[in-house]
């Protein structure tokens, strides 16, 4: 009779995926750490997934859209360097998986997702999970979202060609953005700081997301 995994079991993968996955790969905000701990991710994947969910990779979602690694949404989350007061815009909601996370950090979440069914399986699983502090829109999310801008803190979640001076315009003075930049097959993670004098770009760990659709993404 196979097993099936408890709610206890899977808070054990998750503590261990954590430690061997995240923290032991160089991962140290103690304020990450903790909200990956306690992110439910298998409630984040397809049923027929669950008992993968904490395994060292992306994992397709359907529509041929991705939840990344965990690492990866570690990587990312760190980078941002998110404090209590900041809001965030997320491109690409996905499961909501990386929305959560964030929530859990910041004061407001504002994400765009292109597919309309995604976006609205994201936002009825946000909300039987009590995260409210997340407002979502379906469109293109390679023009961000101007109405609620300046953001603090920008991520992407899906490789564009290079950064649009859209999302930049939309990011706070002393903000931070962390995008994924290059081509459809390969990319690097990209973290822009936002000055007053100007723009500074580091880049960071080569990574493989979906391309990003969009007017200022790829073309469909």
């Amino acid at each position: 009779m196979r097993h099936v995994a408890t709610e206890s079991d899977y808070r054990n993968r998750r503590i261990a995926m954590v430690q061997s996955q995240v923290s032991a790969r160089g991962v140290r905000d103690a304020r990450v750490l903790e909200a990956l701990s306690s992110v439910p991710r298998e409630q984040f994947v397809p049923p027929s997934l669950a008992e993968v969910a904490y395994e060292d990779r992306a994992l397709g979602i359907g529509m041929g859209q991705t939840i990344s690694q965990p690492y990866v949404v570690a990587w990312m989350t760190e980078a941002l360097s998110i404090r209590t007061e900041h809001s965030i815009l997320e491109i690409g909601t996905g499961t909501g998986y990386q929305t959560a996370i964030l929530a859990k950090l910041a004061r407001v979440v504002y994400t765009v997702e292109r597919i309309e069914a995604l976006a609205t399986e994201a936002r009825e699983r946000l909300n039987r999970l009590g995260i409210s502090n997340v407002a979502f829109k379906t469109g293109d999310g390679s023009l961000g979202w101007e109405s609620h801008a300046p953001f603090d803190r920008i991520i992407v979640t899906a490789a564009a060609p290079a950064i649009a001076s859209q999302l930049v315009d939309q990011l706070s003075v002393g903000g931070r953005l962390v995008i994924p930049t290059g081509s459809h097959t390969h990319q690097v993670l990209t973290t822009l700081e936002n000055h007053r004098d100007g723009v500074v770009e580091t880049s960071g760990i080569p990574v493989r997301f979906v391309k990003l659709i969009g007017a200022k993404g790829f073309p469909s």
